[in-house]
């Protein structure tokens, strides 16, 4: 039988340290992007580790074409929705366009993440050119990871979604910027759109753990968008994303028949519908007749 509180033990929020410790324990953390209540809820509900404020859901939820038009407060708002939907999960809050370019500006808009969205920690992107704004984060007390190989801010000096660190070269500058990532003292990177074993090979070379989307199961853990793994974003699907269900399909099914028995008069039937006294109802529609003919 279990005690009253192991319940409460198994629920407890993932911390930093729990993070840092994943990458010597072997534990393979589980993170995945949410953008808003629902699947924030879903995501603690599921046993989610890290439940990440992608700035990705100015696709999913918004419509547009990439993740440049995220604003800060765009962010916040959608922050605050996922942390209402998942009070005791870790939330990573991921620094939108533009929003740590300068060490004071970084430090004014991760200072809102963790206290307007109530993150528990900040991701922007970049290594080696980032360092000095990785490093003056960490040195303030705030939280933070990066994110590195494909970084979508930058997606357009790269020509588009393109797999990084196909040669030797080119994956030797994401092992210096993994590096210099640790170097500035964050606790996690994320890799994105790297061969699986040059992501492998440098997860083994550093200290903290990694994670990583479209770069092999050789990561210390994984992360994809809540939206893309149960089919809700159909706008496309990216070749390292699995479909473990397909909600869309579901959703609208679900519509069709509602628009069917509308349509046919079936819906709202009485199990549906509000009653009331007949007593009442007689004496208001002799109510409405009287008025007719005043």
């Amino acid at each position: 039988m279990k005690h009253a509180n192991a319940e409460t033990e198994e629920k407890k929020k993932r911390t930093i340290e729990d993070i840092r410790k994943s990458k010597t324990t072997g534990e393979k953390m589980v993170y995945m992007s949410v953008p808003d209540y629902t699947s924030a809820k879903w995501a603690e509900m599921a046993g989610v580790d890290v439940a990440v404020l992608g700035d990705s859901l100015a696709m999913v939820a918004h419509g547009h074409a990439n993740t440049i038009p995220a604003t800060m407060d765009m962010m916040i708002m959608h922050g605050q929705a996922v942390r209402r939907g998942a009070p005791n999960t870790f939330v990573l809050g991921c620094m939108p366009y533009q929003s740590y370019n300068t060490i004071d500006r970084a430090l004014t808009n991760a200072t809102r993440f963790m206290q307007d969205a109530l993150c528990d920690a900040v991701k922007p992107q970049g290594g080696k050119s980032q360092a000095h704004i990785l490093k003056a984060l960490v040195d303030a007390g705030i939280p933070t990871a990066s994110h590195i190989g494909l970084t979508p801010h930058t997606v357009a000096t790269f020509g588009g979604f393109k797999i990084q660190g196909k040669t030797a070269d080119a994956a030797m500058k994401i092992l210096e910027d993994a590096l210099a990532i640790e170097d500035a003292g964050c606790f996690m990177l994320e890799f994105e759109a790297v061969p699986a074993p040059i992501a492998a090979l440098i997860t083994q070379q550093l200290t903290i753990p990694t994670i990583g989307i479209g770069a092999g199961v050789g990561c210390d853990g994984q992360i994809l968008l809540a939206y893309d793994l149960l089919g809700v974003f159909t706008d496309f699907k990216p070749k390292f994303t699995k479909r473990y269900t397909n909600l869309t399909e579901v959703a609208v099914a679900g519509i069709k028949d509602y628009v069917r028995d509308v349509k046919q008069g079936t819906f709202p039937d009485d199990d549906h519908s509000y009653k009331v006294d007949e007593r009442e109802f007689e004496k208001f529609a002799a109510m409405v007749e009287k008025r007719r003919q005043v």
